[in-house]
């Protein structure tokens, strides 16, 4: 029984949607709670900070990277001094990070704005508004079943920007709106509890999400995606009382410049199956196990407002993974879209199964490149902790441009060989291959399964296993389950080009 009220919202920062805007100084001194003014190492600060550098120091403040200082006043904002580090020091993450640690310094002021400093050697005015909008946005974020939480939510942001930046920093900062909003989007499905966001509901939230900012969007149920032949999705759904789903989102600009499709792994929860996971600290976190979805939905979300050039064909494969007398079995065939037949060795091994059916799909189109992305393997995150992804692929091309992506917005991703002598380790005495590596190089023999349903299309593939999840919250990411991936996906579309063949 669903113990949530039937009318919880799984998506409340559709609440949260704070005014953003580029003003002047004086403005920020009339309206803003609280003024970060950012301060240059060996420089002496701007005078609206109230402090010269020898006051600075005497509270122990000398302007390195990451360092802030409180300053409350008697009228106006609370001054709050940032320290930048030395001008050259100056890049993208690093202004992302600051903001975000702005943020968090003064969490009970609703208005908040930041000041950019006339010295931004290395980074643009405009990059570095954008970077500040969307650490301030990501950092105050919260996600709350109940009554809420004691701090309030934001409530505005203002970037104080000289007036001869003026024209590039107003789009640069909607460009950071858009992208931090669908970066909520990704967080508030993939921490909302599991019971509430079943495969169904996420396909209510992707018509009523994916429709308001221009997508088409298809909704596949049980019987359709049977008449399709999607073995592996079903394969894992015959444990669950709740019906699959398979959503597709199309977005479709005019005269695109190349064409990708997008596909996420849509586990709802994921118990294991009859391979039933352990009752740990782990086996809680499995509501996030549909991140990869999550991810795609959300970036798709914001492919219109950034006026993305490249097609872009999502597919989201929702189901439960659960325990019961129709649960698949260890040693079941599962035949997959393509025809492939796979015998499971492992029902804890369930995310290839659905992403194969929507690699195979999504292959029968004309695309330029498919990417996939999963919270897949435990040995992902256990190569790479929280703070990187794994990428393997079979076009250099592609996998580059994720790489380059994840730099660009601080999600990064790793490439690992797509090693083809573990193949083998695959092989199935009475079946296609099974959906199990030996015990070593997980992470390599699960893409190495998906490599067989991408029918040579220039591919690449995303392990957010360990980014997935934070135990506490730093920089701009928040603790719980993060969204991974929605802003590395965005970069990926709206900056694509077309690749050669695959190698």
């Amino acid at each position: 029984m669903n113990t949530i009220p039937d009318d919880f919202d799984p998506i409340p920062s559709t609440r949260y949607r704070p005014a953003v805007g580029v003003g002047t100084l004086k403005q920020a001194m009339a309206e803003a709670d609280a003024l970060a003014v950012p301060v240059v190492a060996g420089t002496e600060p701007p005078e609206e900070l109230g402090l010269d550098a020898a006051g600075l120091a005497s509270a122990g403040f000398t302007a390195k990277r990451g360092q802030t200082l409180v300053r409350p006043t008697a009228d106006g904002p609370v001054r709050v001094a940032v320290g930048v580090g030395t001008a050259g020091q100056l890049d993208v993450t690093l202004v992302r990070d600051l903001a975000a640690e702005f943020a968090r310094t003064v969490p009970w002021h609703r208005r908040l704005a930041v000041e950019i400093p006339s010295r931004t050697a290395g980074i643009s005015a405009a990059e570095f508004a954008q970077a500040v909008t969307e650490g301030v946005l990501l950092a105050r974020w919260r996600y709350f079943v109940g009554r809420g939480a004691e701090e309030p939510l934001l409530e505005s942001l203002l970037v104080v920007a000289a007036d001869e930046d003026a024209d590039s920093v107003v789009p640069a900062v909607e460009r950071g709106r858009v992208i931090s909003e669908a970066y909520c989007l990704g967080r508030d499905l993939s921490n909302c509890p599991a019971t509430t966001l079943s495969a169904a509901r996420m396909a209510e939230v992707a018509l009523e999400v994916g429709q308001a900012t221009g997508l088409q969007v298809e909704v596949f149920n049980k019987e359709q995606l049977t008449a399709m032949g999607c073995g592996g999705l079903l394969g894992v759904n015959r444990g669950s009382v709740e019906p699959p789903r398979m959503i597709r989102l199309r977005y479709e600009p005019a005269n695109p410049t190349g064409r990708i499709a997008l596909i996420g792994k849509g586990i709802m929860y994921d118990s294991g199956g009859i391979s039933l996971k352990p009752s740990d600290e782990s086996h809680a976190q499995m509501k996030n196990d549909m991140t990869g979805a999550a991810a795609v939905l959300a970036s798709m979300t914001a492919l219109r407002a950034l006026n993305c050039r490249t097609a872009v064909t999502g597919y989201l494969m929702c189901t439960d993974n659960m325990p019961s007398g129709s649960a698949m079995k260890l040693g079941d065939v599962l035949r997959m879209r393509n025809g492939t037949t796979v015998e499971v060795l492992n029902t804890d091994a369930e995310g290839r199964l659905v992403m194969a059916d929507a690699l195979a799909l999504a292959a029968e189109e004309p695309v330029d490149a498919i990417v996939d992305i999963a919270t897949l393997t435990g040995a992902c995150l256990r190569t790479f902790g929280v703070e990187i992804a794994g990428v393997m692929g079979n076009s250099p091309a592609v996998v580059e441009q994720v790489k380059r992506a994840g730099k660009v917005t601080d999600e990064l991703v790793w490439e690992l060989p797509l090693h083809r002598p573990y193949r083998s380790q695959l092989d199935s005495s009475i079946a296609d291959l099974t959906n199990m590596g030996g015990a070593n190089a997980g992470s390599i023999t699960a893409a190495l399964f998906l490599e067989e349903f991408v029918d040579g299309r220039p591919w690449a593939h995303v392990d957010i296993a360990g980014t997935a999840q934070l135990p506490q919250a730093r920089t701009w990411r928040n603790k719980g389950a993060t969204g991974a991936g929605t802003k590395l996906l965005i970069e990926f579309a709206c900056a694509f080009t077309r690749p050669a063949a695959a190698s």
